[in-house]
């Protein structure tokens, strides 16, 4: 596994982590005041759009797979 296929899995494992947890940020917040509930959802919020814009970086960083030593990108089958 190369060292961006490394960070695009971890990155995408945090995105997950961060998606899967908006349900759990919900009932943390919810004894907290309308202002700061609404202040902890739209930092959530920030950080899952920092993070797939990581993740969109990282895919359009990724190198073009090749079929052969000389670097030549493979064409696809018809």
């Amino acid at each position: 596994m190369s060292m961006t296929d490394f960070r695009i899995a971890r990155v995408q494992r945090t995105l997950r982590w961060l998606e899967d947890d908006i349900p759990l940020l919900n009932m943390r917040v919810k004894d907290l005041s309308k202002e700061r509930q609404d202040a902890a959802r739209r930092f959530a919020t920030a950080i899952i759009q920092e993070t797939r814009a990581e993740l969109e970086r990282l895919l359009q960083e990724r190198p073009i797979e090749t079929d052969d030593a000389s670097g030549a990108a493979s064409e696809p089958a018809d």
